[in-house]
């Protein structure tokens, strides 16, 4: 692959070469390549080295390795997306293989819809035909690794553990600024793993290889399944709630879901592989999933300690770097949800503060609130709640004297709502539901302050 044009044409097998971990440095790398092409090597640095890992941790960690060199292996495939794919350094048993491909295939939906590909059943995964035997318990301790993303859905888990009274480290990937402020406002432990793609890749982007969306929450996720193993933590604890299952009805495609990995489908399947495959002792869940992105805004509502702290604006956040001249941009669809989803559980004069300016009163913002309404548009690709719940907050500020007269709300309350056949109600979107990978003993604690 000399010629400068990234000859993805040509390429015909995705290698996974090998994956180690240095212990005593706590570096990860994770070696890929196209055909007999050069290799692509991604590091990851666990902070806390030397580790001491007696006989089952390292054999979970082995485990666990292999999976993150897996599941990180999206970030490279999708350049080509060529048809065979071989794994080099071991082998895999079926149920891996399937998980995998699960991964890809649903984690690249979106990138497979925006460059007019069929990758439906096309993922196939090599397997050693062996059914391996049983993990063995890795001799963890109470203590969960809450994965912090600097918005408020993290937040909530947070203080939800904390007021459980469950151990925590804070913990997150790369060097975002924004993140660690939030951090460092719970004033709790923290961990920042580092996390350096194979440069390479930056160089095929430019030229010709294709691009888009991946399932970042499966790769973060392995990577915080490794780390909580290295500190011989018992919990991998994310933030994604119910809403997150739910994706993009395009027409003529069907669903599209910008957040696969965020859902349900992906959690009970990645949860299950850790117990079975990697520690029995290892509970990886999502605290916020039997709630709505509703309900998470009604708790998030109820405390002001991180108002100037945190933003879920995703133009803040981008992989060559991170761009916080403010905290929100105001125009994105990340944006418009959050004002639009905490309007109904703030004061007007909070929630303006927060965002600098009142979404809701301007008018050039009528298209991007149609879309989170899916009214006469899909809903965008990106990390936001389903429609029912955008019509219903906007529905509930249509009654409300502080917010029925700014444009966005009034012509919701003239030229919308009577399309619908009924008018929404907040109430029932509030309650939790019991699909959920919670430790019993912690939703007995928790559900009354959801519920309430």
């Amino acid at each position: 692959m000399t010629d400068r044009r990234f000859p993805r044409e040509q390429i015909r097998c995705f290698r996974f070469v090998r994956c180690a971990f240095d212990a005593g440095t706590g570096i990860a790398e994770l070696a890929y390549a196209f055909d007999d092409g050069p290799e692509l090597v991604e590091t990851i640095t666990f902070p806390g080295a030397p580790f001491v890992l007696d006989a089952p941790r390292t054999q979970a960690v082995e485990q666990a390795l292999r999976l993150l060199h897996l599941i990180a292996g999206v970030s490279y495939y999708k350049a080509a997306v060529p048809p065979e794919i071989r794994i080099d350094a071991y082998s895999i048993d079926a149920g891996t293989a399937l998980l995998l491909a699960e991964v890809y295939e649903n984690g690249l939906g979106e990138f497979a819809y925006r460059n007019g590909l069929a990758l439906r059943g096309k993922i196939r995964f090599p397997t050693d035909g062996n059914e391996p035997a049983a993990a063995v318990p890795a001799g963890l301790r109470e203590h969960a690794l809450v994965a912090i993303g600097g918005g408020k859905d993290s937040l909530v888990s947070i203080e939800a553990l904390r007021g459980a009274g469950i151990a925590q480290t804070v913990t997150w990937i790369g060097g975002s600024h924004l993140i660690r402020a939030c951090a460092e406002r719970t004033e709790l432990p923290m961990l920042n793993i580092g996390r350096q793609l194979a440069p390479e890749l930056f160089e095929y982007n430019r030229n010709g290889a294709l691009n888009g969306h991946i399932p970042v929450t499966a790769v973060n996720s392995a990577i915080l399944v490794l780390a909580a193993l290295l500190h011989g933590h018992d919990q991998v604890v994310f933030s994604n709630e119910r809403s997150a299952s739910y994706g993009s009805m395009i027409p003529g495609t069907g669903e599209v879901n910008h957040q696969w990995s965020k859902g349900w489908s992906f959690e009970s399947a990645f949860a299950g592989h850790v117990q079975r495959r990697i520690a029995p002792d290892l509970r990886y869940y999502s605290l916020l999933r039997p709630l709505s992105e509703l309900a998470v805004a009604r708790q998030f509502a109820r405390s002001d300690r991180y108002d100037q702290h945190f933003s879920s604006c995703n133009r803040n956040f981008h992989i060559l770097g991170e761009r916080p001249a403010q905290r929100w941009c105001g125009i994105c669809p990340k944006c418009h949800f959050v004002f639009l989803a905490l309007a109904p559980f703030m004061s007007k004069p909070r929630l303006v503060g927060i965002f600098g300016r009142n979404l809701l009163d301007e008018p050039s913002q009528t298209a991007g609130f149609d879309a989170l309404l899916e009214f006469r548009d899909h809903k965008p690709f990106e990390c936001v709640g389903e429609g029912q719940e955008s019509r219903a907050a906007m529905a509930a500020l249509a009654q409300r004297p502080e917010w029925r007269e700014d444009t966005i709300v009034e012509r919701f309350a003239r030229e919308i709502l009577p399309q619908l056949d009924t008018v929404p109600d907040i109430a029932p979107l509030l309650v939790p539901v019991d699909e959920h990978r919670l430790p019993s003993s912690l939703w007995t604690r928790l559900r009354a302050n959801f519920t309430a």
